[in-house]
């Protein structure tokens, strides 16, 4: 029921408030001329905001053994979906940049201090100082060189801080490369080869420091012995969730580089262009989820080391998945697209909940497991489960709304 439920809201929430574009005066339906301007896409991240949460709570392993083992967990649609709303945040960044490149003058002035400075690093910082307190409220006791590098910024206080390190990284690559290099295709292929690199940094890198120890030195009680920064989810780019839907920005990029270019030839024969998109997204669907179900990211639990090809075969699958995913969203854009007060709201504070959100998954688990944490507590007609997404929800946009003003308050203090 709770699965039926939040998957009606959800698509309830994708179309409230959308239109169809008028048809001319011969009866012919035409397309949306409008569907990336500004308000539109902040409609489309507050619909991506909602899917990141429900994703992030769908992953509780209360969630996905709800329904026992074997079985489909509740939210199960939501637990491998969250690169593909990422993708959505990348793919709008990406597009707004080069917009903005194209229509203001001078762009760059001031570029890093608005655009990287103000809005992702002095968050980033701010988030560190309030993860830090939630850290100490529940007592976890880190190694003072955890501290020192939490703060730092160099490891994550918050697993979920990836995402503006990332991003951070693009603008600044997007800054150096597109204000120095006149040639647009030059600037885009480096672009590209920025993105990629990334990918391929991580299929070297992992999950953990599978480097720092012998062959295979993580199995068994290995992991438990190792030292912090040996661990998953400390050091950059450890996991593919910070590398897989990067390459939407690129996408983005391009299509608002060649935006005219690109809806002219969508207008002839949209419909069965429209299905030649689906289709290609559902069969690079397939072929990824393949890769990952024989070759698999967590190759390192194999047995055979680090498993580098594993992930470098799964990496390249995803990204004609994220690819075709996106453009499948830019033309279904073209003939509808919804805006509402909810995803309007959801969109002005998408990476503040985002960035809460990991507080409010984490301090209200004692309504699914026991003390120790290792067991399940699913209570009849998972009334447990739907207070605790309940409860997520609401205090993740408290969380997010309190966060977003203390952004404005250092704002304020620096300037």
């Amino acid at each position: 029921m709770l699965t039926i439920v939040t998957s009606v809201l959800f698509i309830a929430l994708m179309i409230w408030g959308g239109k169809l574009p008028q048809k001319n005066e011969n009866g012919k339906r035409m397309l949306h001329d409008d569907s990336m301007s500004l308000e539109v896409t902040k409609s489309l991240r507050g619909i991506a905001a909602v899917g990141v949460i429900l994703h992030h709570i769908s992953q509780e392993n209360a969630f996905q053994q709800a329904n026992g083992w074997g079985k489909p967990g509740e939210l199960s649609m939501f637990v491998n979906a969250g690169y593909l709303f990422v993708a959505i945040f990348f793919f709008c960044s990406g597009f707004g940049l080069i917009k903005s490149l194209n229509t203001k003058e001078n762009y760059f002035d001031g570029f890093i201090k608005k655009r990287i400075v103000k809005t992702l690093l002095i968050p980033f910082y701010v988030n560190v100082i309030l993860y830090a307190g939630f850290h100490l409220v529940c007592g976890d006791k880190l190694a003072p060189g955890r501290w020192i590098c939490n703060f730092l910024g160099l490891t994550l206080m918050n697993d979920y801080a990836w995402f503006p390190i990332v991003l951070t990284i693009l603008y600044l690559a997007f800054y150096f490369i597109f204000k120095y290099v006149k040639n647009r295709n030059l600037a885009f292929f480096l672009m590209f080869l920025v993105i990629v690199l990334q990918g391929i940094f991580f299929c070297f890198n992992g999950h953990f420091a599978w480097w720092a120890g012998p062959k295979n030195w993580w199995l068994g009680a290995g992991m438990e012995s190792a030292k912090w920064w040996m661990e998953d989810k400390v050091i950059w780019f450890f996991g593919e969730w910070g590398v897989n839907s990067s390459i939407a920005f690129l996408v983005g990029m391009i299509f608002a580089q060649k935006e005219k270019e690109i809806r002219g030839w969508f207008t002839k024969l949209f419909t069965l262009k429209l299905i030649a998109c689906l289709i290609l997204y559902v069969a690079f669907s397939g072929l990824s989820g393949f890769c990952q179900m024989k070759f698999g990211y967590w190759s390192e639990w194999s047995g055979q080391g680090p498993g580098i090809v594993n992930k470098l075969i799964c990496y390249g699958a995803q990204l004609p998945e994220v690819i075709s995913f996106v453009i499948l969203i830019f033309a279904i854009m073209m003939l509808y697209h919804a805006e509402n007060p909810i995803t309007r709201f959801f969109g002005n504070i998408s990476l503040e909940t985002y960035m809460m959100n990991l507080i409010a998954i984490t301090a209200f688990r004692f309504l699914l497991y026991s003390k120790g944490g290792y067991y399940n507590i699913v209570r009849p007609y998972h009334y447990n489960l739907i207070i605790y997404e309940v409860a997520v929800f609401a205090s993740t946009i408290l969380l997010g709304l309190g966060y977003k003003w203390l952004n404005k308050q250092a704002n304020k203090l620096i300037k």
